[in-house]
């Protein structure tokens, strides 16, 4: 997934790193953070749904903290929830997904 500047903008003042030598590596992680949540709990966009950025944002600080092994129990129940208001039967679309 490609990373926007402005997603980036905000991880990083979120983690309070001012400089940019990680950008690539930081687009890197957010990247894979976005693919395993939707993985996880369904299509979304990080632009418009604030929970899923949320998750992206947690499961990012982890990887970045070489602490992934514990974002999945940490964060179970925000996962499962996030995973509960993105389901769709099978076969509806919603006007998110539609995008």
């Amino acid at each position: 997934m490609e990373i926007t500047d402005e997603l980036l903008v905000d991880f990083k003042k979120r983690m309070k790193i001012s400089h940019s030598i990680e950008d690539d590596t930081l687009k890197d992680i957010l990247s894979a953070s976005v693919e395993d949540i939707k993985a996880k709990c369904g299509y979304f966009t990080v632009e418009s749904n604030e929970r899923a950025r949320e998750l992206v944002f947690e499961r990012s600080r982890y990887v970045y903290n070489d602490a992934l092994e514990f974002f999945n129990d940490n964060f179970a129940s925000q996962i499962t929830s996030l995973a509960l208001e993105l389901y769709m039967p099978s076969g509806e679309i919603t006007d998110e997904a539609k995008v």
